[in-house]
């Protein structure tokens, strides 16, 4: 009987135990099945999982069901927007709910959500995206219905690591809820019950892009009593914390079926001054439990009234101190005499209602003392302000007073007695006649740094009146990096760059005895491609916060390698955009005239200019200006003055100098005075050793013009002439920046530098209209400009001379006559490649023959003999291509 006993008994086990691990399997897609359902079914939104895990053994007698990666995503109007999302989510129930059919509620006792993300968005037309209830015969499926899919009866629940965000885009309101861990137990299954909760999280507030709350913690104890019946929720024991500010607070909120009824008032525990401090981020308050405080330090309020869609609760809030002092342990100075008494109120429930009175906020740091009283009304509407501000106080008094961070570097002397009115919608119209400011600020030995600076600015003093009418800058003298400056001027927003982060708008007169334009751009630092190096590259910007026009005078303008002496001109800088007109500059030995601007507002900055030149210092300039070295290298090598006028544009690099390859434009170009030193010119050297009858250094430059177009990286030269003594050279061609050179230079070269054969020649012609006679001489030019090759047509055309000379002297002896000798000498001219180079008639070598003096007869005509023209031709290139130049000399 025992033996059957204990065998019923095991089977029996065994079976618990199958149905244990079987069940969860057979039960899961069920589960998963439900749950989407039952959601799905009474949503106007999807929701969805990856898995759905049973368990039968983690939390029993009870089921524990796991869901992972959980989405629901929105349908129209923020269609595939995701309303929630998280890591997991875990649900404990009762096994027999496991049983259920898809119709019949469920009960759930407890539930913990993890890594949570819920995202509440109201649009321009005030449709909530958390408004996904689906609707029955035109009405939406009330609340009973929905709660009728589920029954709560936890004992427990969690929120962990969780975001909540409120982004409420008709009103500009944003409230958002990070690292948010919050925890409830109670019996709500009872229609009276108690629930504990703790909530920590960081809070952050945006209305019209204000920021009034910035990742602030916040801390929750409460005890909250339920009153399921009646929709009331009371505050029984709650105590809270702001920053490290501890509130206590009391009362009620109770959802009606039209609006929510709220009354909750708070207040500080105690009156410690420390209170104050605590109220401020930690980040800046720092270690406030080693502050000794004297005074008090009082926060309290209340909430009370409706919340629907057009009120809020009327509420009271009123801070005090009096009396008051701080100090921090490692700073040397103490702040005195803290006096603080505000007020936040709204009395009718309109949102526009709420207004600030601030009667008196004053305190004392050595002997300086400091006051304002503010009236601010309709906070939440057009804000209208009205304000005092008088006191002096030394800036780098508060660094040694209160812990604020280095990287403000506080210095400088502030001294105020200004009262203003103005209300916001003004503002944002820059309808500034409006306001209504008057008084004086001036600030001292001041600085300031700004990421779109490139250097901090010193402001030695600054003074500003303002009036109804104007504000006034009477004085801002100071320097940033090497420049000094002296402004006086007129500012037309002030009050708008203050506070709606507008441009600085004026018209200012600026004079400078260094003005360094570099030191007002700023550095703009990316990232480099992967490819790369992993170096940072830095692009210079022109500040986007000035629109502004400056009248200005300097004694010495520092740009990149340039030092402009005595300049004047107009500078206007807006949107990213620097415009000059009508500069004037010393430079050079000579005077610059510009206008142009750049522009630093699209991703690659560029620039567009009319340069005038006058009288400028050729080797000076071009030695010091890498764009003219580019256009004409071989100017390096000239010395004098020249006038010019340059049109250029095209795209800087990130160091605010021009990009080369992108230049376009054109130069005229006049030369005065000109002098050639061709040791600094390999191509006027090369020119030397192809023609020893040439001299560079004696090439006639003056009043020479001539002008250049340049595109893509090509310098092309418009034809131009100049002379060396009696030979005109016509010149054309064109260059690449990297100083490829394709060029020709045409030589109308004289007989007489031809040699004393060529000489002896024209003389025995004895023809008047000979004694002019030139040979047109080409210089092909290639090569790089360092090492250029210069080949000539020298050879070809001497022998064509040559020939012509024996031709017209073979017709004067046939007595054909002065005109056929004319003609004759107009084929020198000709390059008919198919011209003969040499005469090979007896009559011909005969006439050769008697012209030089050499009238030999052959004793044997079949005797092969030599070209009498040929051999003068070479004996004449052999006097010009050696380098022979005291024989050229000798013949000139």
């Amino acid at each position: 009987m025992k033996r059957k006993l204990l065998k019923i008994v095991g089977i029996g086990l065994l079976v618990l135990i199958a149905l244990v691990i079987s069940l969860p399997l057979l039960l899961e897609g069920k589960v998963a099945e439900i749950i989407k359902n039952k959601v799905n079914q009474n949503l106007n939104a999807t929701l969805d999982f990856e898995e759905a895990n049973l368990s039968l053994l983690k939390s029993f007698p009870n089921a524990h069901v796991e869901l992972r990666n959980i989405s629901l995503i929105n349908k129209a109007p923020f269609e595939g927007d995701t309303l929630f999302a998280s890591d997991g989510i875990a649900l404990k129930m009762g096994i027999s709910e496991l049983f259920k059919s898809a119709e019949q509620p469920i009960g759930i006792k407890s539930l913990d959500i993890e890594a949570a993300q819920l995202r509440i968005v109201v649009d321009e037309n005030e449709n909530a995206n958390y408004d996904i209830g689906k609707e029955e015969g035109g009405e939406a499926t009330s609340s009973e219905a929905t709660s009728d899919s589920f029954t709560l009866s936890m004992d427990s629940y969690a929120i962990t690591n969780s975001e909540i965000v409120y982004h409420d885009l008709s009103s500009g309101m944003r409230l958002a809820l990070s690292e948010m861990n919050h925890s409830g137990s109670g019996d709500l299954s009872l229609e009276q019950s108690q629930l504990k909760t703790l909530t920590d999280a960081l809070v952050s507030f945006e209305m019209d892009s204000t920021k009034y709350l910035n990742n602030n913690k916040i801390y929750l104890d409460a005890l909250i009593g339920i009153d399921l019946k009646e929709n009331k929720y009371s505050f029984l024991e709650n105590k809270a914390m702001v920053n490290q500010l501890s509130l206590v607070f009391d009362g009620f909120v109770q959802v009606n079926e039209e609006n929510q009824e709220v009354d909750i008032s708070f207040k500080t525990p105690s009156s410690d001054f420390k209170n104050f401090l605590a109220v401020i981020p930690e980040v800046y308050s720092k270690n406030i439990e080693d502050v000794s405080t004297t005074g008090n330090f009082e926060v309290a309020g209340q909430f009370k009234g409706i919340v629907d869609e057009e009120h809020i609760p009327t509420f009271h809030i009123s801070v005090n101190s009096e009396n008051a002092s701080f100090k921090y342990p490692d700073l040397p100075k103490s702040v005195r005499n803290v006096h603080i008494d505000t007020e936040i109120h709204n009395q009718t429930g309109i949102t526009e209602d709420t207004y600030v009175d601030i009667s008196k906020l004053s305190f004392t740091i050595d002997q300086d003392k400091f006051d304002l009283n503010a009236k601010i009304r309709d906070l939440m509407g057009n804000t209208k302000v009205n304000a005092q501000m008088d006191g002096k106080i030394n800036l780098a008094n508060i660094s040694q007073a209160y812990p604020v961070s280095e990287d403000y570097g506080l210095k400088g002397i502030l001294t105020a007695d200004v009262t203003t009115a103005f209300d916001m919608v003004s503002l944002d119209n820059k309808q500034y006649a409006n306001t209504q400011t008057q008084g004086d600020l001036a600030l001292e030995g001041f600085e300031y740094a700004s990421d779109e600076l490139k250097n901090p600015v010193h402001i030695n003093s600054a003074a500003v009146n303002f009036t109804p009418e104007r504000v006034t800058l009477s004085n801002f003298r100071g320097k940033t990096g090497s420049t000094d400056f002296n402004a006086q001027g007129t500012l037309n927003n002030l009050l708008g760059f203050m506070f709606n982060k507008e441009n600085v708008e004026g018209n200012f007169t600026l004079t400078s005895n260094t003005f360094a334009l570099n030191d007002f751009m700023v550095e703009e630092s990316g990232e480099e491609s992967e490819e790369s190096t992993g170096t940072v590259e830095e692009r210079i910007k022109i500040p986007s916060f000035l629109d502004c026009t400056i009248d200005a005078t300097a004694n010495t303008v520092l740009y990149d390698n340039l030092n402009l002496k005595n300049v004047k001109g107009k500078l206007i800088i807006k949107d990213e955009t620097a415009t000059v007109q009508g500069l004037q500059s010393d430079l050079f030995g000579g005077t610059l005239g510009l206008n142009g601007s750049v522009s630093t507002k699209e991703e690659v900055s560029t620039f567009d200019m009319d340069l005038g030149l006058n009288n400028f210092n050729i080797g000076d300039s071009f030695a010091s200006l890498e764009l003219f070295k580019v256009l004409a290298p071989l100017a390096s090598a000239l010395q004098g003055k020249l006038n010019s006028d340059v049109k250029i544009s095209g795209n800087l690099k990130e160091d605010f100098t021009p990009n080369l390859s992108t230049i376009s434009g054109n130069l005229l170009a006049e030369l005065l005075s000109t002098k050639v030193d061709a040791q600094k010119a390999p191509l006027l050297s090369s020119l030397n050793g192809q023609l020893s009858f040439l001299n560079t250094e004696d090439l006639d430059l003056s009043d020479l013009k001539t002008a250049l177009s340049f595109d893509n990286g090509t310098v092309k030269v418009k034809p131009f002439s100049l002379k060396y003594k009696d030979i005109a050279v016509n010149v054309d061609g064109n260059h690449t920046f990297d100083q490829q050179l394709n060029y020709n230079a045409t030589l109308d070269v004289p007989a007489k530098y031809l040699g004393s054969e060529v000489n002896n020649l024209i003389a025995k012609i004895d023809d008047s209209d000979l004694e002019n006679l030139t040979i047109p001489v080409v210089a092909s030019i290639g090569g790089n400009y360092t090492s250029p090759s210069v080949s000539t047509d020298l050879s070809s055309g001497v022998t064509k001379l040559t020939n012509q000379l024996v031709e017209i002297q073979k017709q004067k002896l046939v007595n054909q006559g002065k005109d056929k000798a004319k003609d004759l000498i107009a084929d020198v001219f000709k390059s008919d490649e198919n011209d003969s180079t040499a005469t090979e008639s007896k009559g011909v070598t005969e006439t050769l023959g008697d012209l030089l003096g050499n009238k030999e007869e052959s004793t044997d005509s079949t005797e092969t003999k030599e070209d009498p023209v040929e051999n003068a031709a070479k004996s004449i290139l052999g006097g010009l291509l050696g380098k022979k130049k005291k024989d050229t000399v000798n013949n000139n």
